[in-house]
Order: structure tokens, then sequence, then C-alpha cells
């Protein structure tokens, strides 16, 4: 890690090679509060922190495993008050698990009725398409 930092901290160039976060994605979470607003050099240069670059790979860990901003922002937070309990974080993993779930499911009937939309197409030259008469169709549901 040394060759990314120097005497006062990290800059933001370097925060992102290390966490392969965008740059700009690193300001947005700044604007947003979920990163601290980090010290700046008298050239107004953003210098980050060991504590912060932590941070960052938490919130990048925690979005590529699906957790909304939101959900973050909660995680962070209990964190930063060091008023949690190991249940507390387990019980909105399982929350999040169970969305996970109900997406995959959703997905599923996706994949089900786009097969079955395009098995009915004979993909012939003729201007009738199945496909095109299903999307038009009116659903008693709806």
């Amino acid at each position: 890690m040394a060759e990314f930092t120097n005497a006062r901290g990290y800059p933001i160039g370097a925060m992102s090679k290390h966490t392969g976060v965008n740059i700009e994605t690193i300001r947005y979470y700044e604007r947003i509060g979920i990163m601290p607003k980090p010290d700046r050099t008298a050239g107004g240069n953003r210098q980050y922190n060991h504590d912060q670059l932590k941070r960052l790979s938490f919130i990048k860990r925690s979005r590529e495993i699906g957790f909304s901003i939101e959900e973050i922002r909660a995680l962070l937070e209990m964190v930063d008050r060091r008023d949690f309990t190991c249940g507390e974080v387990h019980s909105m993993t399982v929350n999040h698990l169970a969305s996970v779930k109900e997406k995959i499911q959703a997905l599923n009937r996706l994949e089900d009725a786009l097969e079955a939309m395009a098995a009915e197409c004979s993909r012939g030259d003729v201007p009738d398409c199945p496909i095109l008469d299903m999307l038009f169709e009116v659903s008693e549901t709806g």
C-alpha cells in the first residue's frame, strides 16, 4: 500500500486505484454523506486516511453484493455509533438475501415468458409476428 500514499495520506487517484472505485463515484459518496469529507492539502487536493480507505472498500464490497445506498448508510451509521449487535447486521443481511431471492424468482419468470414468446415465433418473412401480438395483448390482471 505504500506506493499509494504519501506522508499526508491517500490522494483521490490512489484511493480509486486501490479500491477500483471511480473518482467521480468517490466524490458522489462524499456528497451523499456515506464517505466523510477528507482533509485537504494546501493546494486543495483531497487526502484520505487509512480509515477512509477501509470505509470505501466496505462501500464497494457492499455495493458488489447488492446492498442499496440506504442499506449501506444504515450499516455505516451503526458502525459509526458503535451501537449495533451482530444480530442486527445478520437481520439486515437476511432481509437483503430475501430480496435477492425474490428478484431471482422474478427473473426466472421473465426468462420463462421470453422463452415462451420466442417459441411461438416462426421467424418468417411475413409481417405477422406472434411476439408483437403477445405484447399488445390486454391481460385480465392489468
